[in-house]
């Protein structure tokens, strides 16, 4: 019998694990706030509350055999108190608190790794008291920011003083800015007996901190992503890791590259997995937290395009007709999401045999049918190989 899978969150990533897990017929919990979150209507059970919420997270505990997360807006302090409990420490977490506990505030996440010889940016931590190090300055929230709600480019002190008035924080994580040529990622899980399994290197695009496309495989030489990859297998056995990590990298002119940040869960640069990948993100993460064997990780295209298809207004709609248009060209996922906000991810496509030459044609286009309401009959698709 397949132990249940309780996950703390109900978004898209929730939502793509709760379809992987009937693919693997393990039961699936989640905990969310909200009714009309995506994995609410495909899990097997779920818990109407915050993530915090201390009843919440009971009876989530009661429900569940393995616990894991959507997101890094976990309460570690609250967890850990409650597993004391009679009768919840039979509930494995994965990942574990060692695996954790560096990486959910940006700025300790930023000392672990340079402490293990990871490249990264030059880094400070910066109060209200301190001028600026350095300008232009990337300023990030160390808790909870999420789709660039918390991260900001800073070109002038009255920018700095404009954001301590709108967070409110006593601290950020404070970066010297990378002038890169890419942005990379990495997708690596590990099983607890310590065997991992690396996904091939991606090229993410990010407008706004928000990421507009992914393309793998990057577009890099082969040492640069043999260098990714072993950073990747550093951290992951530093931390003892369980389950699926995401990393996030900058690409320098120079071929350097420098690591920008860490995500302890499945990952919006893993979407293309479900489509190109022998084995999905979704399908390896419950794997290796349930102590299944690891799936295989190739390519099974030649270059796989995944565009976010994100909110350009304020409203409530199915945009019925794009997403019709644009399945003719790929495989689109709709998360279902009411209503619609400028950058929301509220879907994404997948379109397989793209060359890298054509990413741009492609996002263009793709793009540019969106925000039309579907109403561009002089787009045709591309030819892809």
């Amino acid at each position: 019998m397949q132990p249940t899978v309780g996950v703390l969150g109900g978004g898209q990533l929730a939502w793509m694990l709760a379809q992987a897990a009937r693919d693997l017929d393990i039961p699936l919990w989640v905990q969310t706030p909200n009714p009309a979150d995506p994995a609410v209507a495909l899990s097997t059970g779920h818990t109407l509350a915050p993530c915090d919420d201390p009843a919440g997270l009971e009876q989530l505990l009661q429900n569940c055999d393995v616990l894991t997360f959507e997101n890094e807006w976990i309460n570690l302090g609250l967890l850990k108190e409650l597993l004391k409990k009679s009768g919840y420490s039979r509930v494995v977490v994965r990942p574990g608190w060692q695996s954790l506990a560096p990486l959910l505030d940006k700025y300790d996440q930023r000392c672990y790794a340079q402490t293990l010889g990871l490249p990264v940016p030059e880094f400070w931590l910066l109060t209200p008291a301190d001028p600026p190090p350095t300008l232009p300055l990337v300023v990030k929230a160390r808790r909870h920011g999420y789709d660039g709600g918390g991260t900001r480019i800073i070109h002038t002190p009255a920018e700095l003083t404009a954001l301590w008035q709108a967070w409110n924080v006593a601290s950020v994580l404070a970066e010297a800015y990378v002038p890169f040529s890419q942005e990379l990622a990495v997708l690596a899980a590990r099983h607890p007996n310590g065997t991992v399994a690396t996904y091939p290197v991606s090229q993410t695009h990010q407008v706004n901190q928000i990421c507009r496309w992914v393309y793998t495989p990057a577009p890099v030489p082969a040492a640069v992503a043999q260098t990714l990859q072993q950073h990747t297998h550093i951290l992951l056995g530093a931390l003892a890791y369980e389950g699926l990590l995401a990393t996030e990298w900058f690409y320098l002119p120079d071929g350097s590259v420098l690591l920008n940040e860490i995500a302890p869960r499945t990952h919006n640069s893993g979407h293309y997995t479900l489509d190109a990948c022998v084995t999905s993100q979704f399908h390896q993460h419950l794997r290796a937290i349930t102590a299944a064997p690891l799936g295989n990780t190739d390519l099974t295209t030649t270059g796989a395009l995944m565009v976010n298809l994100l909110g350009y207004e304020t409203a409530t709609h199915d945009y019925l007709p794009q997403r019709q248009q644009l399945g003719q060209w790929g495989q689109v996922y709709w998360y279902g999401k009411k209503p619609s906000r400028p950058g929301r991810k509220l879907g994404h496509i997948t379109i397989l045999n793209v060359p890298a030459d054509d990413i741009t044609a492609w996002v263009e286009q793709v793009e540019s049918l969106w925000s039309s309401g579907g109403n561009r009959p002089d787009l045709v698709e591309l030819k892809t190989r």
